[in-house]
């Protein structure tokens, strides 16, 4: 700091800028502003089952990363990530690569993940011995961290998903992809992934119109197929009551 040569006892501890949690996990770097939730028990999760996976040999693909415009609440965009109904009425191509029937949620303290099996065995994750769901046919691990953060894992990278309110009944969800074998790009639940974010979109801002009416009553949660959605609720819930 320049024309602080005079000054006393300078610099002091309480005269330094201020440092921010860092953390790197492959090509990832994040930020933290507070120290509530430690995100490193996050990673710890998701590397349970995605740990194999060589992270640092994926590369960003700018030509796939793109950002979307949903008009509806951001709330409403996780829950409908959050929740597998919708699937095989809205996603026709993804549910002929997913097995809706052996679909799982399972919830941790600040993050969830879907698991998608299939019955098609072309485009699958190859599973080390001792992995938890060796022997089993993963297409995709669709992880959610509280309370904007989707990672999808496929067999042939990564997509980041971030959803960042503008206002009320505007989002804007940015789609980060880094790719680790290109080869399987447009195979299996991996593939057509903006043709997904454009029906999930209709869905969001149909729903959106819905939640508007004075006549929209909130209903109960499903014990199979929304979980996710239920965890997701009790979390705002928590932070929105501190």
């Amino acid at each position: 700091m320049p024309e602080f040569e005079d000054a006393e006892d300078f610099p002091r501890p309480c005269d330094n800028l201020h440092k921010f949690d860092t953390l790197q996990w492959g090509p990832l770097l994040f930020v933290g502003l507070g120290t509530e939730i430690d995100f490193a028990k996050i990673i710890d999760k998701m590397k349970e089952r995605v740990g194999f996976l060589p992270l640092d040999e994926f590369s960003l693909n700018e030509v796939l990363s793109k950002d979307f415009l949903v008009h509806a609440h951001w709330a409403l965009y996780c829950d409908n990530y959050l929740e597998g109904f919708h699937i095989p009425f809205v996603h026709e191509d993804l549910n002929k690569a997913l097995d809706y029937g052996s679909y799982k949620t399972e919830v941790y303290d600040y993050c969830s993940v879907q698991i998608g099996y299939t019955n098609d065995a072309t485009e699958i994750f190859d599973l080390p011995e001792g992995h938890p769901d060796h022997g089993k046919k993963v297409a995709a691990y669709y992880y959610w961290v509280f309370p904007n953060m989707m990672f999808n894992f496929y067999p042939w990278g990564l997509s980041v998903n971030i959803v960042k309110p503008i206002d009320i009944q505007r989002t804007k969800v940015s789609f980060i992809s880094y790719v680790y074998d290109p080869s399987k790009l447009e195979k299996g639940a991996g593939s057509s992934l903006e043709k997904v974010e454009r029906e999930d979109e209709f869905v969001v801002e149909n729903v959106q119109k819905g939640v508007n009416s004075s006549f929209y009553k909130a209903g109960r949660f499903s014990p199979t197929r929304e979980k996710g959605v239920h965890h997701f609720h009790s979390l705002l819930s928590s932070f929105l009551n501190k």
